[in-house]
């Protein structure tokens, strides 16, 4: 009896309680996104079921995602209203366009991007001294108010919004990217006159983002299929560089995401 006991003990703690894992999974799928983001989702997401086996030419087998495929790792919006992502996607695909180098912000997921660290303590300066008394700072100093940077960017948008609707009697995202880089323009030379917030402020924080995201790893939402890092040969998150670091000449690497190295199951 005792032995039974045992070994069902020692089976119980060699298969994980699945029944918990499958609630896992699908909360992380289903609320997991919209509260604590994209980070705790890897962990327990399968991997990417287009991802299909190829074989080279050394009769090896490697993993290949189809080219035209963008693969982002979390696009469940947690902080923007449709129209806000709307708006942003149109803006930052103009800031970041995409050519015949590669892929622009709308395919890199920037927007999903900025709108991941929004909804979290980046969106509301969770790290950041927030307190008053408030004076105007010099430039190199940045922002200095009591606005947190969700609230810019709700001030931002809206009034990017209302701007475009006054100018060309359209909304941002209807506008030709001709006319997008003019309201974009005018924002960033101050042209638009805000109360709330300087509209050139606004336009440096947009920028910003908009390269975090290109660039950053895609563990945190934007730089789609790493799209950002082919395009300058980064190399991103190797476990290690000892077989070419005495080597004189560049090696081109294929880049690897910090969500490679985490657990997948």
């Amino acid at each position: 009896m005792a032995n039974e006991t045992e070994e069902q003990d020692l089976k119980e703690r060699k298969e994980p309680d699945q029944s918990r894992r499958n609630f896992l999974k699908n909360s992380g799928y289903a609320v997991g996104g919209l509260i604590v983001g994209g980070v705790v989702g890897s962990l327990l997401r399968s991997p990417n079921k287009s991802t299909t086996n190829n074989t080279n030419n050394n009769g090896t087998t490697e993993n290949k995602t189809p080219a035209n495929e963008t693969v982002n790792f979390n696009q469940a919006l947690m902080y923007f209203t449709q129209e806000q992502f709307l708006i942003t996607e149109a803006a930052t695909e103009r800031l970041f366009p995409a050519d015949d180098n590669g892929p622009g912000a709308k395919e890199l997921g920037v927007a999903y991007f900025i709108d991941h660290q929004l909804a979290g303590e980046w969106g509301v300066n969770g790290r950041e001294y927030m307190q008053g008394p408030f004076y105007k700072g010099e430039t190199t100093q940045g922002y200095q108010g009591r606005l947190k940077r969700r609230e810019i960017f709700d001030i931002g948008l809206q009034e990017m919004q209302n701007y475009s609707n006054k100018k060309f009697q359209k909304k941002f995202k209807d506008l030709t990217p001709e006319q997008q880089d003019e309201v974009l323009k005018d924002f960033e030379t101050d042209e638009v006159k805000l109360t709330t917030i300087s509209a050139s402020g606004f336009f440096k924080t947009l920028f910003g983002s908009t390269m975090e995201g290109a660039y950053a790893d895609p563990l945190y939402g934007g730089n789609g299929n790493m799209g950002g890092w082919k395009l300058k040969n980064f190399p991103g998150n190797q476990m290690s560089y000892t077989k070419i670091i005495e080597q004189d000449k560049f090696e081109k690497m294929a880049p690897v995401s910090l969500r490679e190295h985490l657990p997948h199951s």
